[in-house]
């Protein structure tokens, strides 16, 4: 029998919750006994507070000379504790509480006041520098205003710049303002020359070590993580002096040997009692998880069984923000679109039809005509087939191009042209039917302007546009055509003091048989393709196509396509 998805779900995460509790039961188990170990060697509680005494230690002496009455007070106040201090290149600067034998392999810490273990100080500052360390300046950090209130230090900074009109020191400052003053100077000038090692501008330091709003430099500050970065380690080098050096902190039992790790033995039962209280709602979680994760999953697979046969459906209940409730949004935009484009295709098909069946319904009854004797085949007559004939033509013709165009295999002959020249030649084109309908045609450009584009369909894009103008500009109109250059493109504008395009059709001015005249009439417009030839056009020359339109007052056409420089 097949099991179901719930189920199938249901003993994966059953497996998955045993394997889990196993192991971790397992490392638990392991973890603590290292834990107990480390425990028993170290006695994390005592070491923090002998970490902690000796780095009171550091921040108030620059050397380790006076430590030695310290560390027989730990040695004191913590019992069978050995306390051995060793600098760097191996010197040992204190061994009290042990036999002197041999050290572990490991420190337990690094007592440096200007990089505070943040493991066994919490509450250390972002730099890991002590606050207690203030070096040449007088004032704590956080006793010091944020910002130059008074401008004393905007002014020293003129004065060593020599740029100031009158000596800042000349001004009643309080002895620790000015000793913070020029120490934070000081600190100024070691981090800008770590700025400019990093080919980065200098910075002005508010008194709390952040960059100052208003820079004597008149440019903003760099990049804020660069100088917190140069300005704590240009903090380090200017107190370094006024701290004792880093030292290795070992901490063991008397004889520096570790001490026997305690057995869990007697904690079996535990162990095994919390696996399965954890087993237990492992279970529970997963069923309660897998009923609503296949509840959203059947009513997705029947909405697919439906659609896929052709049917319309509902939108399918969103619930939640997970991934199946993304899915589903998925799901549902999917049928949407797709009911949309099921419109679009009867829509378009009908379309097709109805530009067809005009002109061939026209040749037709001319032709039966001429076949019943009742009109006779004359120059006139042919005449007005092959006009018919050339709509039909027309009209095959663009949606070949637009065919070619979906099909990603419209071929560009490319070549450099001059704006102006193309549109000359259009002007040239148009100039007779636009003063035949009464109409002023303009066109401008820059003579230097030029694009590479395949002449044959860039003049395709301007007759569309132009012709579509002025088929709608009445008569004493206006219709200027003009090419300008802006932000690496170049931009040709079809403006029209035309009726306009009303807001509700302007979105779809560019759809493939759209007309706003519903009725389809020829005296009204084309076969509603050619601004949708514009816009493939224009796309395949990397290009776009936009328009912007008010009723009563004109419309006008933007082609935007990368300039040639």
């Amino acid at each position: 029998m097949r099991r179901s998805v719930f189920t199938r779900l249901l003993v994966v995460a059953v497996l998955i919750a045993v394997c889990s509790i196993a192991a971790t039961a397992w490392l638990a188990t392991q973890l603590t006994q290292a834990s107990i170990a480390r425990e028993q060697g170290r006695e994390l509680a005592s070491d923090h507070r002998i970490y902690t005494t000796l780095l009171d230690y550091a921040a108030g002496h620059r050397d380790w000379s006076e430590v030695d009455g310290y560390v027989e007070g730990l040695v004191s106040q913590h019992p069978g504790r050995r306390v051995a201090l060793v600098t760097k290149d191996g010197r040992t600067v204190a061994d009290l509480g042990g036999s002197g034998g041999q050290l572990p392999s490991g420190a337990a810490a690094v007592v440096d006041p200007l990089a505070v273990d943040p493991v066994l100080v919490p509450g250390a500052p972002a730099d890991r520098i002590d606050k207690r360390v203030l070096g040449p300046f007088r004032t704590p950090i956080d006793f010091r205003d944020r910002e130059d209130r008074t401008g004393a230090l905007y002014c020293l900074r003129l004065v060593r710049k020599e740029q100031a009109r009158l000596d800042c020191r000349e001004r009643d400052l309080p002895f620790d303002t000015a000793a913070d003053f020029f120490a934070l100077l000081d600190l100024e000038d070691l981090a800008n020359a770590c700025l400019a090692r990093r080919s980065l501008p200098p910075v002005d330091l508010d008194p709390d070590f952040t960059p100052a709003r208003k820079q004597s430099s008149g440019v903003p500050p760099p990049d804020e993580p660069a100088v917190a970065a140069c300005v704590a380690a240009s903090r380090r080098e200017q107190l370094a002096p006024y701290v004792a050096p880093p030292v290795l902190l070992y901490l063991t039992n008397p004889a520096g040997t570790p001490t026997t790790a305690i057995s869990l033995s007697g904690n079996g039962w535990q162990v095994v009692g919390a696996a399965a209280a954890v087993l237990l709602a492992a279970i529970g979680v997963a069923a309660f998880a897998g009923a609503r994760i296949t509840r959203p999953l059947r009513a997705l697979t029947a909405a697919a069984t439906h659609l896929s046969g052709g049917s319309d459906i509902p939108p399918v209940p969103v619930r939640g923000q997970d991934e199946i409730a993304g899915l589903t949004r998925a799901f549902n935009t999917m049928a949407a679109n797709r009911a949309h484009l099921e419109r679009a295709r009867k829509e378009m098909v009908g379309d097709v039809a109805h530009e067809l069946r005009t002109p061939l319904s026209n040749i037709r009854g001319w032709l039966e005509a001429a076949e019943d004797g009742v009109s006779d085949l004359d120059p006139a007559l042919v005449a007005l087939l092959l006009k018919e004939a050339l709509v039909l033509q027309h009209v095959v013709d663009d949606l070949q191009d637009l065919a070619v165009a979906d099909a990603g295999s419209l071929r560009l002959t490319l070549e450099r042209l001059t704006v102006a020249t193309a549109l000359e030649q259009l002007q040239a084109a148009h100039e007779a039917r636009a003063a035949q309908a009464g109409v002023t045609l303009t066109v401008s450009a820059d003579p230097s302007l030029t694009v590479r584009a395949d002449a044959l369909r860039l003049r395709q894009i301007f007759d569309n546009l132009v012709s579509n103008a002025l088929r709608h500009v009445p008569a004493g109109g206006s219709v200027a055509v003009e090419g300008t250059a802006g932000n690496g493109e170049v931009v040709i504008t079809v403006t029209d003091t035309g009726p306009g395009i009303a807001p509700d059709d302007l979105p779809h001015v560019f759809d493939r048989f759209w007309r706003a005249d519903k009725s389809r009439s020829r005296s009204t417009g084309g076969s509603g393709l050619g601004l949708a030839i514009v816009r493939k056009l224009a796309e395949a020359h990397g290009g776009t196509v936009d328009v912007t339109s008010a009723t009563g007052v004109g419309t006008t056409f933007r082609v935007r396509l990368p300039e040639l420089s």
